[in-house]
């Protein structure tokens, strides 16, 4: 295969595109080609993130409309267009479905599941080939009845002929600098030439762990230690009823009960599950991160203009500085419940700053602001925030990423320090996409 030509749903501010971007590099050859993007954020009337996609990346068609007002046709055309792969970091929300009041609309899920218009758009684009990102509690919801949604998804790409790899990957465990822990799924067209070359010929165990042990996508890009931890397996079928069914989905909604684990593969409605443990890389950590902004700034700058630029990130309130004391300090508190209910409230004690020699710690929307979460440096004698460069590194983007957007009218104007902090609390580690399209372009 010559080219894959790439539609990013829900694009943020274009980590898919980077990594891909990445891989493309690594690679030597433009291998994938994003053409289309979607972003749109519903809750905010600036639409910041989309801006920043159209100055990254001009010569991209970018779409700002809300994805569930786009028409079919608008997924149609991308087909047309030789559309065959789709990205996309979605949302983990109920995915819980039921019948529909009017037999023929089949199933109905909860309104406002994004989830959703990707199995749209995957029915018109039919693409051959996904990544998707999500938090890993996916594999964990709802609470009542845990693994219930994420189910669901494998059905429902069981249904479109689909076969589904997940991994939960920690972006430090395989060397990126930040602990963040999200679930990816490498998702393929049973005809797909990777289905062809790699899938696999049985649903025989053997097969199954052959395929997650050695031979497949992640097991290459990814690897894992030879055995489950605490010999946790799982297998099973999704639902009884043949996947075609009208109730199919339905019925895994209502009834499923089996476990998921942190890495698996589903084919033909059977699912084989592991709790499987990384092969550790050393990861970047965030001295290093703190060490190649100042570079950058340096080189871009000078020396001069870095230390009065990193000057603005110096807390100075003696006041903040004593409340992020207090936010990163073990604590017991007393707190009364709306029914009269009395209860402790109690966390553990952090280190008073972050460490240096260790990768950062998973980054919130709420970076740079005074809680818990943030990360807290101190330099010499004096504590400071991460700089929106060091946010960027740390999620694997290149610094000054988010610097800039690109209105309407054509003007170009700066991003405000609270954005691209919220951006990147938003993003995924782009070196994880990075190794996922490496591995792909080699095995395809």
């Amino acid at each position: 295969m010559s080219k894959l030509k790439v539609f990013s749903m829900f694009d943020g501010v274009g980590g898919f595109i980077v990594g891909l971007d990445e891989a493309n590099k690594k690679l030597n050859k433009k291998f994938f080609q994003v053409t289309d993007t979607n972003q749109f954020e519903p809750s905010r009337k600036a639409q910041d993130a989309f801006e920043v996609g159209v100055y990254n990346y001009p010569k991209i068609n970018h779409s700002n409309e809300d994805i569930m007002q786009v028409s079919s046709e608008y997924f149609d055309e991308m087909k047309a267009n030789g559309v065959n792969m789709i990205v996309g970091g979605f949302p983990c929300q109920d995915y819980s479905v039921a019948r529909s009041k009017k037999h023929e609309m089949g199933i109905e899920g909860k309104k406002g599941v994004l989830f959703w218009e990707i199995i749209r758009a995957v029915n018109h684009i039919k693409p051959e080939y996904l990544i998707l990102e999500n938090v890993d509690r996916l594999l964990k919801s709802p609470s009542k009845q845990r693994g219930r949604d994420f189910a669901i998804m494998l059905g429902a790409f069981n249904q479109l002929g689909y076969t589904v790899e997940w991994r939960v990957i920690n972006a430090a465990d395989y060397g990126a600098p930040q602990r963040r822990r999200r679930v990816f799924f490498f998702i393929y067209k049973n005809d797909s030439t990777f289905a062809k070359k790699h899938g696999i010929k049985d649903l025989s165990p053997e097969s199954f762990e052959a395929y997650i042990y050695k031979k497949g996508l992640f097991a290459k890009q990814f690897p894992v230690e030879k055995s489950a931890n605490k010999n946790r397996v799982y297998t099973d079928k999704l639902s009884e009823l043949d996947a075609h069914s009208e109730e199919y989905i339905v019925d895994i909604s209502n009834n499923f009960t089996g476990k998921v684990w942190n890495t698996g593969l589903m084919k033909d409605g059977i699912y084989y599950t592991i709790d499987t443990t990384p092969v550790f890389e050393k990861a970047m950590t965030l001295g290093e991160v703190v060490q190649k902004a100042k570079e950058y700034y340096v080189q871009e700058h000078g020396e001069k203009a870095y230390k009065e630029y990193i000057q603005n990130y110096v807390i100075q309130d003696e006041d903040k500085i004593k409340k992020f004391q207090y936010l990163r300090g073990p604590k017991k508190i007393e707190r009364t419940t709306e029914d009269g209910y009395t209860y402790i409230f109690s966390e553990g004690g952090m280190s008073e700053t972050d460490d240096l020699s260790l990768p950062g710690r998973t980054m919130l929307t709420s970076e740079g602001s005074v809680n818990r979460s943030t990360h807290f440096l101190k330099e010499g004698n004096q504590f400071r925030l991460l700089t929106p460069n060091e946010a960027e590194l740390l999620q694997c983007f290149p610094c000054d990423w988010t610097k800039n957007k690109k209105l309407s009218d054509g003007t170009v104007s700066e991003v405000n320090d609270r954005m691209r902090y919220f951006f990147m609390g938003n993003a995924l580690v782009t070196s994880i996409v990075e190794r996922i399209g490496i591995g792909m372009a080699k095995m395809i």
